[in-house]
């Protein structure tokens, strides 16, 4: 009797051995990254391919990231990666245009701005960009800078941006050269005592220097 117990307790501890060792696994990546996710949408969650997702659930969203245990981990970097760009400007010009007097929207995101050009009405050109300003502000992560105009005439240009491979030598000077157009029109209030009008703080210009 007593030796078919030690068999149970050994075949037991094997199994919940083997139980944590899988947990281990699922959680961290061999980047050593911690990604956690609600099972019960773990068929909705793949980073490469949110362009199919259109399910409908009831579900609440939820994702736990841990810091990587490896040294210069990527999980620091993927945040350039992970946003799907085209659906957060589809965010940002569906929201813009609900704002009274925004008529037309063009929206253009990269790794770290958002472009705006839009058609206004509106008598306080300001206070429109402000507007227009905060609203893509609360859509994007909080490192994005936020530029916007409402010369109509440079819808075009930021259209043209769009077509451009981003890994260019010219995309980046042609990012800057748009944004150099669009500062002339009105953008808005300083967000905070930190950052000026379009989100940039002192530490940006330090951060990223071709900007």
């Amino acid at each position: 009797m007593k030796k078919y117990i030690i068999i149970i307790g050994l075949c037991t501890l094997t199994a919940l051995t083997g139980c944590s060792t899988g947990n281990r696994n699922d959680v961290y990546q061999k980047s050593g990254n911690s990604i956690n996710v609600n099972n019960k949408r773990t068929e909705l969650y793949n980073e490469g391919a949110s362009r199919s997702i259109r399910n409908v659930s009831n579900d609440y969203g939820y994702v736990r990231h841990q810091k990587s245990p490896i040294l210069n981990g990527k999980t620091a970097n993927d945040h350039y990666t992970a946003v799907n760009r085209e659906q957060l400007a589809n965010i940002i010009s569906k929201y813009s245009t609900n704002i009274p007097n925004v008529h037309d929207v063009a929206t253009l995101v990269t790794d770290q701005e958002v472009l705006i050009a839009y058609r206004t009405d509106a008598k306080n050109r300001n206070l429109a960009a402000d507007q227009v300003k905060r609203t893509a502000m609360s859509v994007v992560p909080r490192y994005y800078h936020v530029y916007v105009t409402d010369d109509t005439t440079l819808i075009p240009n930021v259209e043209a941006l769009s077509h451009l491979d981003s890994t260019s030598k010219s995309a980046r000077k042609n990012v800057n050269s748009i944004i150099a157009q669009m500062k002339k029109s009105p953008q808005g209030t300083r967000m905070n005592a930190s950052e000026d009008e379009n989100g940039v703080t002192p530490d940006d210009h330090i951060s990223r220097p071709n900007q």
